[in-house]
């Protein structure tokens, strides 16, 4: 089982001046997504339990969606800027590739498939599927390194999201479009959760007595010291226009020959040095909090796309800064014993931003509990979680911040998963 989402950014202006707007194109082109984000026709879109397809509220799209596995609940769109969720079921069986079925695959794996499942039946995959012995007079020589099947799956999935941003790159350059997204993908695989997130969006999982995140936000500031090394490596990246040392604050012309705190890709605390001219230049990562902006444009670390974006009025590009690579964690969920009401929650920064952990949790335990001949009660939280975000009356007591992001909310119910119920 799989599920995730695709998000689509709007770039804040941050601390440079606002672009000029672009003139008005005659015949704009729509961006098509990516052949394997797309359906293949209302026929085939699987539907709810009355027969109804699945739509996003605010764009009508079809969704493909296992109804027994994950409710989910897309708040209403804004004209330019939107969160895109899909969830869905996938089976993973050796097969011969090339029918009709397959075509969707194949565009981003024709064989890696395949050899993923071959790695995950033995409990320490092979080095060579064929189970061939290479060298069998030297076998010290030829002594394979201990990797789990979990590797495998671990790996699988960071070479996706990397061939997705290969993919996403080669469509918008064919369609002279510019764009990204971040992504947050949940797979339930063999008594195991791998959660693989590239971006700012967060994944939790809530029991009736524990709240544990199963992601983290890649930001500016958390990747700060992988973002200098990048510009310590590979100068030219800034042609000359930022520093890549940090200060407390922004330097100004008065502080030259100063002593200033700084520090530098290889350090975690602070230390002193002089101001130079040098220095005086606009920071690599500029503010803090949700004001951090990468080259004083972007506000993540990780994602997908924006291949061709640029610093305001410049050639510098943010790309080479952008990693693609998610981070995977996992989840043993056979030995967490799920009662009826464990749940996790998969959400955009719309509803992190106004909402904690333990507030989605105490929502979700109050709800919950009371709603248990609902079939449709997953999705029932999912949207009055979303409508907390915009200070609605289920708001926590005390809690006035309303979310002007999109948001959109992902509740899986962990309840009997893998134990062949019906609808799972």
């Amino acid at each position: 089982m799989s599920s995730g989402w695709l998000r689509r950014r709007l770039l804040p202006g941050g601390p440079l001046p606002a672009p000029r707007p672009p003139a008005p194109r005659a015949s704009p082109v729509p961006y098509r997504r990516p052949r394997f984000l797309r359906g293949s026709g209302a026929a085939d879109a699987p539907r709810r339990r009355d027969h109804r397809p699945v739509r996003s509220p605010a764009r009508g799209r079809q969704l493909p969606w296992d109804a027994g596995y994950a409710e989910i609940i897309n708040a209403d769109k804004s004209e330019f800027n939107e969160d895109q969720a899909a969830c869905g079921q996938l089976s993973i069986r050796r097969c011969a590739f090339g029918t009709e079925e397959d075509q969707e695959w194949l565009t981003l794996c024709p064989e890696e498939l395949e050899a993923v499942v071959e790695g995950l039946v033995p409990t320490h995959p092979p080095m060579n599927l064929s189970g061939r012995c290479v060298c069998p007079s030297d076998p010290q020589f030829v002594e394979e390194k201990g990797i789990r099947a979990e590797d495998v799956v671990i790996g699988a999935l960071e070479n996706a999201f990397r061939e997705c941003d290969e993919l996403i790159g080669k469509e918008l350059e064919a369609t002279g479009q510019v764009g990204g997204c971040t992504a947050l993908v949940a797979v339930s695989l063999q008594g195991k959760l791998y959660v693989a997130n590239a971006g700012d969006s967060r994944a939790i999982l809530i029991q009736r007595d524990e709240v544990r995140p199963l992601s983290a936000e890649f930001t500016p500031e958390t990747e700060r010291q992988r973002i200098q090394q990048l510009a310590f490596v590979y100068p030219e990246l800034l042609a000359g226009e930022f520093t890549r040392l940090e200060f407390p604050r922004r330097l100004k012309g008065d502080d030259l020959g100063q002593k200033v705190l700084f520090r530098d890709h290889h350090m975690s605390g602070w230390s002193y040095k002089h101001v130079e001219k040098s220095d005086l230049k606009y920071p690599l990562i500029h503010g803090q909090g949700r004001q951090a902006r990468l080259l004083g444009t972007l506000a993540v670390s990780r994602g997908l796309g924006d291949h061709q974006l640029r610093v305001l009025d410049t050639d510098i590009q943010l790309k080479p800064f952008l990693l693609s690579v998610p981070q995977v964690t996992v989840l043993d969920t056979g030995q967490l014993e799920p009662q009826e009401d464990d749940v996790v929650v998969m959400a955009t920064d719309g509803l992190w931003d106004v909402l904690s952990n333990e507030q989605v949790a105490r929502l979700a335990r109050s709800f919950l509990p009371g709603k248990r001949e609902d079939p449709h009660r997953f999705s029932e939280l999912a949207q009055m979680l979303i409508h907390c975000t915009q200070g609605a009356g289920d708001s926590p007591p005390g809690e006035g911040q309303v979310s002007y992001d999109d948001v959109s909310v992902f509740v899986i119910p962990l309840h009997n998963q893998g134990h062949g119920s019906s609808g799972h």
